[in-house]
């Protein structure tokens, strides 16, 4: 007897049955199919439970064809892992070039099944698939600086009475940020919630004050009421809520980042203002940026009907707990005499490029892979605002050819200098043949060195690659990622490392170590000692020569397996004999 079809959608709707039993069992015969197929009864429930993530893109009241979109997602899915899995065979001897995304940008439209498949990927099984999450981490990064990219100048080219400066100054959060979940919704409300704080307040103290029904972008011209809704705001935002100038770690980059910020609540000037602003905006008070040298502040008219001059306004340092200043203590600040135009209000776009100018200076103050992605960050986003910078251009360049990666960009970039400053060809001419050959060094290069132990010159190499280790001397934890059979490197860095002076010089063995302080280092093996509480190291390069961590080594992916040949057994053999460890 033939069972209703209502039944069968119910057992078909069984969390136990997933989506390859239930095509399987469609093959049994057409009325099957035709119940499976189309019925978003029995695909929604499978949707959800499958990828949970997605439920947020639809609406409760659409009208969504279930089944077409789980097929969609499926075949997203095993597209996204098809190519993340090419990207190490690919990509492991060098970085990925731009022109290396366009597979993944073939997809097409389906940017959030991509987004939610490379997110699932990243949050699988902590220590397992390291590889795996690298390329996927590199991807997710690429699509989302790309359409926030776009995002931003869209942003830039909207008129002026359209802009808000939070929204600018979360793309940027969001650029620096990519693989942080970081929402302008969410910022607002965060915002929001400040600003209620601070109406609670109000209306205990004074019932009828306007601000407590103001609206987001509403204003009113009584200043005595305007200083008690700030009055109320310094107190709720410093007093009741904490937040404050972050003087003991003022270079931390973090302190650029509006989320960090509210996360935090700590901060350098110009994120404050930010933040302080836009709550006053929120109150029904006006406040503008001002572009301070050293010291970012805000000001706010004394005049209804405005004014242009300096002395007709008083400064708010939100850095100071909100601290009210005339023009002439603004000096002190700083001490020294600023000019009249110092004094004025700048643009929405003025806030950015300092925003982003800080984050440039911060990312130059030290050499390591972290400064080096803030550098890069920094002058994306400068020459997004300022596309025809020839200064800014010519460090980009610089930088990229300094790093050694995506050469044929830093041509597009000389190119583009050449184009905009045609007096540039003698520094760009230079630049341009030292990148040709760095082209060709690299073609020269591309090939993996396997290095076998069963070679005479590498009997004295004692550890093998994926041992985690601790340094002697300075006792960072590390893991090894290579080894040299001596010292390679130049006179001029053995000399300034004090090779020479070690026991052994540079005749020994030397190591290839990712740091836990995320930093890449070069050891002599007679620096190195068995960890002896052998943990994960969160370098974000891990991924690029390692799939697993197995609690007391790495476990070596395929591409430095081929590099590295033999170290597979000697390291089986090391973990057993330190750790007592299969």
């Amino acid at each position: 007897m033939a069972l209703p079809e209502e039944v069968l959608e119910q057992i078909f709707c069984c969390p136990s049955l997933g989506h390859l039993d239930i095509a399987s069992i469609c093959l049994t015969c057409r009325k099957l199919q035709e119940v499976c197929q189309g019925r978003s009864s029995v695909w929604k429930p499978k949707f959800t439970q499958r990828w949970p993530r997605m439920i947020k893109y639809y609406t409760i009241s659409g009208s969504h064809n279930w089944w077409e979109e789980y097929r969609t997602r499926h075949i997203i899915g095993w597209k996204v892992r098809k190519i993340v899995d090419s990207f190490s065979k690919r990509f492991f001897t060098k970085e990925v070039p731009v022109e290396g995304f366009k597979d993944i940008e073939a997809l097409g439209e389906s940017f959030r099944f991509i987004e939610d498949e490379l997110l699932s990927i990243l949050n699988a099984d902590g220590r397992k698939y390291l590889t795996r999450k690298y390329y996927s981490r590199k991807i997710l990064c690429f699509l989302r600086q790309q359409k926030l990219m776009k995002t931003l100048k869209e942003f830039l080219s909207s008129p002026p009475e359209q802009k808000k400066l939070i929204e600018g100054v979360v793309l940027i959060d969001q650029y620096c940020n990519p693989l942080v979940d970081t929402s302008l919704e969410n910022i607002l409300l965060q915002l929001d919630h400040i600003t209620e704080e601070v109406k609670k307040v109000l209306r205990l103290t004074k019932s009828s004050h306007p601000s407590i029904t103001a609206e987001r972008d509403g204003t009113f011209i009584d200043f005595e009421l305007q200083q008690q809704a700030l009055d109320v705001l310094n107190c709720v935002l410093y007093k009741q809520l904490k937040f404050k100038g972050n003087e003991n770690d003022y270079y931390n980059p973090m302190n650029s980042y509006v989320h960090e910020v509210l996360r935090q609540k700590k901060g350098i000037p110009i994120t404050l203002c930010v933040v302080y602003s836009t709550i006053a905006k929120n109150l029904g008070v006006r406040l503008e940026p001002v572009s301070f040298p050293g010291h970012f502040l805000l000001r706010w008219c004394q005049k209804p009907e405005g004014s242009d001059d300096m002395l007709d306004y008083i400064y708010i340092d939100a850095f100071d707990k909100g601290k009210r200043c005339t023009a002439k203590e603004c000096e002190h600040l700083i001490g020294q005499k600023v000019a009249a135009n110092f004094y004025s209000s700048v643009t929405i776009k003025d806030v950015l490029f300092r925003m982003v100018t800080n984050l440039f200076h911060l990312g130059k103050r030290e050499a390591s892979d972290q400064s080096y992605q803030l550098l890069r960050n920094a002058l994306d986003l400068y020459l997004t605002l300022a596309p025809d910078d020839v200064q800014y251009l010519m460090l980009q360049a610089r930088l990229y050819f300094h790093l050694g990666i995506n050469p044929e960009k830093v041509l597009d970039i000389l190119q583009h200098i050449q184009a905009v400053d045609p007096l540039q060809h003698g520094v760009v001419g230079h630049l341009v043949q030292l990148t040709l050959e760095q082209i060709a060094r690299k073609d020269q290069t591309a090939e993996l060195q396997v290095k076998k132990r069963t070679e005479e010159k590498h009997e004295k190499v004692e550890f093998s690659v994926g041992l985690i280790m601790k340094h002697k001397r300075y006792g960072y934890d590390c893991v090894i990622y290579g080894w040299d059979p001596k010292c390679m490197m130049g006179l001029d860095w053995m000399r300034t490392m004090g090779v020479h002076n070690l026991p052994h010089g540079p005749d020994q063995p030397f190591y290839n170590v990712l740091v836990q302080d995320g930093s890449c280092r070069y050891a002599a093996q007679e620096n190195l000692l068995y960890n002896s509480s052998p943990m994960e190291i969160g370098h974000q390069e891990v991924g690029r020569y390692f799939s697993e961590f197995c609690g007391t080594h790495y476990v070596v992916n395929e591409e430095l397996q081929t590099q590295y040949p033999d170290d597979l057994a000697l390291i089986s053999q090391l973990v057993m004999k330190v750790y007592d460890h299969p």
